[in-house]
């Protein structure tokens, strides 16, 4: 009896030997037939529970982004729009935004700063983290940076830490397509060639951005230096009445917040990225509330589209990476999606929340467009990436074919290799044209964000 169970035994340690060694093999020849992860996702994920050791991979946990995110910083990005369902059409002049930004020559960017987006954490990006020629000389001490073009004395953006609020105070829209061309020429000497100005700016979830500012103003900030400048003049206080009749307005509770009539901060970002011309400035007897707004919305729409970039606040490296793809500049340091801000430490309850989105609802349907846009140019811009690193990886697979049946002695007939690489190219094409924009985000968006989405720009805004 001891006999056959050391028999039994044995044969199973064999049995199990010969197995593991088949596995071993099998994974061996997955990272040599694909090596691409994203083609054999399972087999590799497979694989790598044989290549890690056991406490490796309890320090590891559940990650899913392993030594893949830092290849690509971005792939953990890609999870957050697993669920995404695009809403809107777009032209693919809109999805597809890469402009021939030329810092040496006569091109400007010009930040449309929106208040409590977050843009001075981006306008501080702008001239501090920019892999640059000749980096911005920022001083201790001074709020301005000095960006000027490499070999030139002229700056290359006009923005609040660079040429300071040359155009007024949080200028809109309005104000600096009127006011940057006459400030540039008056800063710089004549030019040969007529600039080119690269609009950009940054929007915020229309809730949060609002309770920002409401805690900003109860801290003292008033904005009363903005000009509000349309068609060549200020609004009177008649048509722009003050919400409060003293300096300032600090201690306001959230409800007197929302209730004085005359708020910019209702629907800010569909007001300053409008064209406040087309419904008479500030003006509000030349038309209805109603159609006021809706032609402010289509505006804002309009020029957020023709914008050469915009980032959302809740999407921080999703922001940096089509700001350097669209201008093909590089961030020195990564972005980082702060939590626990005093806009997300507010407690709204459920109906004051309902208020602030009717008293904001054009903002909120600005913002779900913009999102819209956004994510499906994040969405275009990654597959475009991917697409041409698998074609990469396709063409040294060849010439490794190539090199390997050289060593062989066998050399492909240039009638086989034609035909071969004609069935491959057929492959692909099928591939491509035969799968739509949402079965592809699975090869892709397959990841869980390494962050959720949380508004975070009240602790960097105290200006």
């Amino acid at each position: 009896m001891d006999e056959k169970s050391s028999h039994h035994h044995h044969h199973q340690q064999r049995l199990f030997i010969v197995l593991l060694m088949v596995l071993i093999f099998g994974v061996i020849m997955v990272q040599y037939a694909c090596p691409s992860k994203s083609e054999c996702q399972m087999l590799h994920h497979l694989g790598s529970w044989f290549a890690v050791g056991g406490a490796d991979r309890a320090r590891l946990g559940d990650s899913k982004v392993g030594a893949g995110l830092q290849k690509d910083p971005y792939i953990a990005e890609d999870g957050a729009l697993a669920r995404f369902v695009p809403r809107f059409n777009f032209t693919a002049a809109d999805l597809s935004r890469v402009v021939d930004f030329n810092i040496k020559g006569d091109d400007v960017i010009v930040f449309l700063h929106i208040q409590k987006t977050g843009g001075t954490t981006f306008g501080r990006h702008l001239v501090r983290n920019i892999k640059l020629e000749r980096p911005c000389e920022c001083h201790a001490g001074q709020k301005k940076c000095t960006c000027f073009r490499p070999g030139k004395k002229e700056t290359w953006l006009f923005s609040r830490f660079s040429t300071g609020w040359s155009c007024g105070l949080h200028a809109d829209w309005t104000e600096l397509t009127s006011c940057v061309p006459s400030r540039m020429d008056s800063r710089e000497t004549h030019k040969d060639l007529p600039r080119h100005y690269y609009y950009i700016t940054i929007l915020r979830d229309p809730v949060s951005r609002y309770l920002s500012e409401w805690r900003h103003v109860q801290r003292g900030a008033t904005w009363k230096a903005s000009l509000h400048v349309c068609d060549g003049r200020a609004p009177t206080l008649s048509e722009l009445p003050n919400c409060y009749p003293g300096d300032d307005w600090s201690g306001c509770s959230l409800q007197e917040f929302m209730d004085c009539p005359y708020n910019l901060a209702n629907n800010r970002q569909t007001r300053m990225l409008a064209d406040l011309s087309l419904v008479g400035c500030y003006n509000v007897s030349a038309m209805s509330d109603e159609e006021r707004w809706a032609v402010l919305l289509d505006s804002a729409k309009r020029n957020l589209r023709g914008m050469a970039f915009y980032g959302l606040t809740e999407y921080q490296r999703k922001t940096q990476y089509l700001f350097e793809r669209t201008f093909n500049l590089e961030f020195i340091a990564p972005f980082t999606q702060l939590n626990g801000t005093r806009a997300s430490s507010v407690d709204v309850p459920p109906e004051t929340q309902r208020r602030i989105r009717q008293l904001n609802r054009w903002d909120v349907e600005l913002y779900e467009y913009a999102r819209d846009l956004f994510l499906q140019r994040f969405q275009v811009a990654r597959q475009q990436e991917r697409r041409l690193a698998r074609e990469k990886r396709q063409q040294e697979r060849r010439r490794f074919r190539g090199r390997f049946s050289a060593k062989q002695g066998r050399r492909l007939k240039p009638t086989e290799m034609t035909r071969r690489t004609s069935k491959e190219h057929q492959k692909e094409k099928a591939t491509e044209t035969s799968v739509e924009p949402e079965v592809l985000l699975e090869d892709w968006w397959d990841l869980d964000e390494n962050s959720t989405v949380e508004d975070y720009s009240d602790n960097v805004e105290q200006w």
